[in-house]
């Protein structure tokens, strides 16, 4: 295992090198009184650090940070604070992510867009799990994955993804929502570019819509009952298909469908550092060393 006080070492300087202006002197965003000795950009640091090194099990990662690290780490706060901490600092690693990917993205004219079943348990215990119940908004619910073929309980995980396997939105929702209504989030942050979808984003209303307001061409497969459409070029059947492979590697990589998180504010940090780890390596590759974007299993090793 690549040792956690380099890696942290390594990631911390780009969070501040992408926020630019917007990190504060002290490294701290919440609490205006007393500021706590473990920054709250050091909190962001380790999140993503953690799992970059595949580790998403807290209890794990301080136990080692307690025994192998602890002269390394002479400031670390307590597991419960960490946790609590990080779901406070969500907005702020969003930031964090979305400054690393709009510069990973900067030229970037033609998106794919798709999403990912998140199962939180099996079917069977789906009455008497308890995850993300505690407001009715945040609780999963049943849907069906076509690409799988099943039925799942939880929640999906909406992305747009740049051909450089770049995530540039990603949202988090009800696994029974249509695909298509995240095209208004869509709609919302991306303008004079092309989307490329499969057929669950097949709506002339709102293709039009968001040609004619923001100039984003909608480009999906064929009906086959469709008539007098013109295919797509195969291009953008490859840009399409990148996104899966992201999807793959995030289930693989960093095990995107293990769940330890009891509330829904818990499991969308956990979320959101997956991401943000997966975006913290590609940003690795491309500027500091030069290796191919999708190459993520040995980003951090250079010295």
């Amino acid at each position: 295992m690549y040792s956690i006080k380099a890696a942290f070492d390594k990631i911390l300087p780009i969070i501040k090198e992408t926020l630019g202006t917007q990190c504060p002197e002290t490294g701290n965003f919440l609490r205006p009184g007393l500021k706590p000795r473990f920054t709250d950009i050091e909190v962001i640091a380790l999140s993503i650090t953690a799992e970059c090194l595949s580790i998403d099990s807290e209890n794990r990662l301080f136990t080692i940070l307690h025994t192998e690290y602890k002269n390394d780490f002479p400031n670390l706060l307590s597991r419960r604070q960490y946790n609590d901490r990080r779901k406070s600092l969500f907005n702020y690693q969003t930031v964090v992510r979305q400054a690393m990917a709009d510069r990973l993205n900067d030229i970037t004219e033609v998106y794919a867009i798709d999403s990912m079943p998140l199962e939180i348990c099996k079917l069977a215990r789906m009455e008497r799990s308890k995850i993300g119940k505690e407001m009715e908004y945040t609780a999963p619910d049943k849907g069906y994955c076509r690409a799988q073929n099943k039925w799942y309980y939880g929640y999906k995980m909406h992305c747009v993804c740049a051909p450089n396997g770049v995530i540039q939105l990603m949202d988090i929702g009800k696994a029974s929502i249509h695909d298509i209504y995240f095209l208004k989030d869509v709609g919302n942050a991306l303008s004079n570019c092309i989307v490329v979808g499969d057929k669950g984003y097949i709506n002339q209303s709102i293709k039009d819509n968001l040609w004619s307001t923001r100039k984003i061409c909608l480009e999906t497969p064929l009906r086959n009952n469709q008539k007098n459409a013109i295919a797509a070029p195969y291009v953008l059947k490859r840009i399409r298909k990148r996104i899966e492979t992201i999807f793959s590697q995030l289930c693989d990589q960093f095990m995107m469908q293990r769940n330890y998180a009891k509330s829904f504010f818990g499991y969308r940090s956990r979320i959101l550092a997956k991401v943000s780890g997966m975006t913290a390596l590609q940003y690795i590759n491309r500027f500091v060393t030069g290796k191919p974007v999708g190459c993520l299993k040995y980003a951090l090793c250079y010295k």
